[in-house]
């Protein structure tokens, strides 16, 4: 007679076959053999890894190795991939890019982060900084003749439809002074 551990095993397996449970849910790698028992998501091994970064949300277990509760397994067949992702993904911008399992880890626990941690996709007020139409900051611009990275000025600017691009210290602090070094529209 099969013992609770290992009914509850072959039940975890039975779902892993429904639909979405196939892949991770977070960066869709084939096969995944982890689960987080308190979204009820299926992981790889790799997001599995991320997950535990978020330990105060998200839980995770092997599905073929740890010990499951009758109530974990409960709460995994209540729930599911699918299930997570119209929860988690409702308002997703359809520019955002959402990592695979062929991206940086970086990346891919950004996604996770945003996703469960400051539930950025949930509600359209978490958006605002990703949809405002207007960004300025620096970023890391690579020197043509050295090869230095150098800190640059960039605005993007929805309404004026253009990216700028400032290469001077000067331009940093007063960019209504000059104009930049190039403007792509």
């Amino acid at each position: 007679m099969a013992t609770d551990q290992e009914k509850n095993k072959q039940l975890l397996i039975k779902l892993l076959e429904r639909p979405g449970n196939g892949s991770c849910v977070d960066c869709g790698a084939a096969d995944p053999k982890w689960a987080s028992y308190t979204l009820g998501v299926f992981v790889c091994q790799s997001c599995s890894g991320l997950h535990r970064n978020i330990s105060q949300i998200s839980k995770v277990k092997s599905v073929l190795l740890d010990p499951w509760s009758d109530a974990e397994v409960e709460f995994m067949a209540s729930n599911g991939n699918d299930a997570a992702k119209a929860k988690y993904e409702q308002k997703v911008p359809v520019f955002y890019y959402r990592p695979t399992h062929r991206d940086c880890q970086l990346l891919r626990e950004q996604w996770i982060r945003a996703r469960y941690e400051r539930k950025e996709f949930v509600c359209v007020e978490r958006q605002e900084p990703y949809s405002a139409g207007y960004r300025e900051g620096f970023l890391w611009k690579r020197g043509r003749d050295n090869g230095q990275f150098l800190s640059r000025k960039f605005i993007l600017s929805e309404r004026e439809g253009a990216l700028k691009y400032f290469s001077k210290q000067e331009f940093v602090y007063l960019p209504q002074a000059r104009d930049p070094k190039a403007v792509m529209k």
